[in-house]
């Protein structure tokens, strides 16, 4: 089903249109709440990836573990396209290269209402269509990329995302924690993978 969507990559959340998005359903939920409260549907926080209208400079947090065991935390431009989020990295960054031994990682976000952790491992995407379609998504949010030779190259981008060109990543979901910070409260464990 095609529809207008609301997404920011670290910068005004703009409507983009013509985009599909492939809801992604959990296989398991759990509970973790200890205060009584229901559990979260995953809907509240797919829907504030999809349709939301985050806060102008909402960032999101990529988790990775260096090769040695330590673990690195840097910020990037992520964006929910199509039942999977996406992001950007230059090759020469501590970020990918610490994919590039190990493609396990964490993204965090804080959404209206909904802190947000996402578990899985990143893919690096080569299809030409795909990475052209979320070049299109982060074109509608002003940044300028466009693709060549399989990667993003803009005149600019955050500092941390190191030179041009930059290498786009699919978070190959397995499982998602979310805790509200406004009512209903609760605390919810979504697992995908079953």
């Amino acid at each position: 089903m095609d529809f207008p969507a609301r997404v920011s990559i670290g910068g005004p959340p703009v409507r983009r249109t013509g985009m599909t998005d492939t809801t992604i359903e959990p296989a398991a939920t759990r509970n973790l709440d200890g205060y009584g409260c229901a559990e979260l549907p995953w809907s509240r926080a797919h829907d504030l990836l999809v349709n939301g209208t985050p806060e102008v400079g909402l960032t999101f947090f990529l988790g990775t573990v260096r090769p040695d065991g330590r673990p690195h935390s840097a910020g990037v431009g992520a964006a929910w396209v199509a039942g999977a989020l996406y992001f950007t990295s230059g090759p020469g960054t501590r970020k990918s290269r610490n994919l590039a031994v190990n493609p396990a990682c964490t993204v965090s976000v804080r959404l209206p209402g909904i802190d947000l952790v996402l578990e899985g491992e990143a893919q690096r995407v080569a299809d030409a269509a795909e990475v052209e379609r979320v070049a299109a998504v982060y074109r509608a949010d002003g940044w300028p990329a466009v693709v060549e030779g399989g990667a993003l190259t803009a005149p600019y981008s955050a500092p941390s995302a190191g030179p041009p060109p930059w290498h786009l990543y699919r978070l190959a979901l397995r499982t998602a924690f979310g805790v509200a910070t406004a009512e209903p409260y609760g605390a919810t464990r979504w697992d995908f993978t079953p």
